[in-house]
């Protein structure tokens, strides 16, 4: 409360973000890359803050990251996207009931679910190198 936003830090500035951003209660929340330039442990508490904002208010999420981690945690979901022009190359269902906790991370069937989306865009990569 005594500090401009330029004063707080980086975790502090993405929840005052999303405050204001909530604050007329939309239907509709755009974020861009809005984790990117914090460190882990802020990133995934902020991750359980959105989750926990969502699910009281029930907004929708359109979530643009390169987080796949991120995606496969918040989205219910995901959809890759081909290099320019920008197509949606591929949907895919998140399978994970919520809420969900940060331990699902660390669990085989999420670590899967990221390596393929890691594979399918290498795969992507390599087919747009050549």
């Amino acid at each position: 409360a005594d500090s401009y936003p330029w004063q707080l830090s980086g975790g502090m500035q993405q929840r005052a973000s999303i405050c204001r951003a909530l604050i007329h209660d939309p239907r509709l929340l755009m974020l861009d890359e809005p984790f990117g330039a914090l460190d882990a442990f802020t990133r995934e508490e902020l991750w359980s803050v959105l989750q926990d904002l969502w699910r009281q208010q029930r907004f929708t999420v359109v979530l643009v990251t390169h987080d796949l981690r991120e995606a496969a945690y918040l989205a219910d979901t995901i959809y890759v996207m081909s290099k320019r022009p920008g197509r949606i190359i591929e949907k895919r269902q998140v399978p994970f009931p919520r809420p969900r906790n940060l331990e699902l991370t660390y669990t085989p069937e999420f670590s899967d679910l990221v390596y393929d989306l890691r594979a399918r865009i290498g795969s992507i990569r390599e087919d747009n190198s050549q």
